[in-house]
């Protein structure tokens, strides 16, 4: 079962640990690869802690493992990474900046 969240990406105190460590470190792969979920939202689709899903957005998806947070319902955060990048895009609506929060995605369960 497929269903629709708003995805937002942001910095986190362990990607920054992570990158003192390297991009190319397990820390900061670790610190990057992964969804957070709110835990009714995770009970709806009956996924588990550490899960692997699939998270699409118009741009690209990724395959990465979802963790339980303090999110509101129908939210996702996705660390700033590799896997944010490829949901964000590159189009700035003449901005300069892509858009890094309120973007459509769907979360389906590997």
């Amino acid at each position: 079962m497929k269903e629709h969240f708003t995805l937002i990406t942001g910095r986190t105190p362990e990607q920054g640990k992570g990158l003192h460590e390297g991009k190319d470190s397990e820390a900061y792969r670790s610190a990057t690869a992964l969804v957070e979920m709110n835990p009714e939202d995770m009970a709806h689709l009956e996924i588990e802690e550490e899960q692997v899903v699939r998270v699409r957005t118009d741009t690209g998806h990724v395959e990465v493992p979802v963790h339980a947070g303090t999110l509101p319902p129908g939210l996702l955060f996705i660390p700033m990474g590799p896997a944010a990048n490829v949901l964000i895009g590159t189009e700035t609506e003449s901005t300069g900046m892509p858009p890094f929060k309120g973007l459509t995605a769907e979360v389906e369960p590997r």
